[in-house]
């Protein structure tokens, strides 16, 4: 054993939707699909068991899309995870990443813009909110700033 160096915790540097979020849906789906199942109503059996579908749906695609975010080892770049897979984004790709606040249901949300260039000159815009980081987009932010992962210190 080495008694001389303890093991240090280290901040995650991976962000993606809480794995307790996606259980929950789940949960409602199998809630939704047993009211489905057990309603005498057709109609109504549609529209729940519709519910249910959408439900298990979103679950699953937060589960294929972790993690959402991540730094690259040694502050290479950023990882995006997306439904086609994932992209390895180099430190020389971002042009620009910063917080706008967006409205929703009447209050301002913080989402994390990416501003990214690919080797083809393409331009591509990253949105990310607090249900795709599980965090508030702004500690993923200041993450990113200090690992000077954030080109363009500008605020909005």
């Amino acid at each position: 054993m080495n008694w001389g160096k303890l093991p240090v915790a280290t901040e995650s540097l991976r962000w993606s939707t809480p794995p307790l979020a996606i259980a929950a849906l789940t949960a409602g789906g199998i809630v939704l699909a047993v009211a489905a199942a057990t309603t005498a109503d057709a109609a109504g059996r549609t529209l729940v068991g519709l519910a249910a579908v959408v439900a298990f749906a979103v679950a699953a695609l937060a589960v294929r899309q972790r993690p959402r975010l991540e730094v690259l080892p040694d502050g290479a770049g950023l990882a995006v995870t997306r439904l086609s897979g994932r992209r390895e984004l180099p430190r020389a790709a971002l042009m620009r990443v910063r917080i706008v606040a967006y409205p929703r249901l009447g209050r301002r949300v913080p989402m994390l813009e990416i501003d990214v260039r690919d080797p083809r000159g393409d331009e591509q815009l990253l949105i990310f909110g607090r249900w795709d980081l599980g965090t508030d987009p702004r500690t993923v932010y200041d993450a990113l700033a200090v690992r000077g992962l954030a080109p363009d210190q500008t605020p909005s």
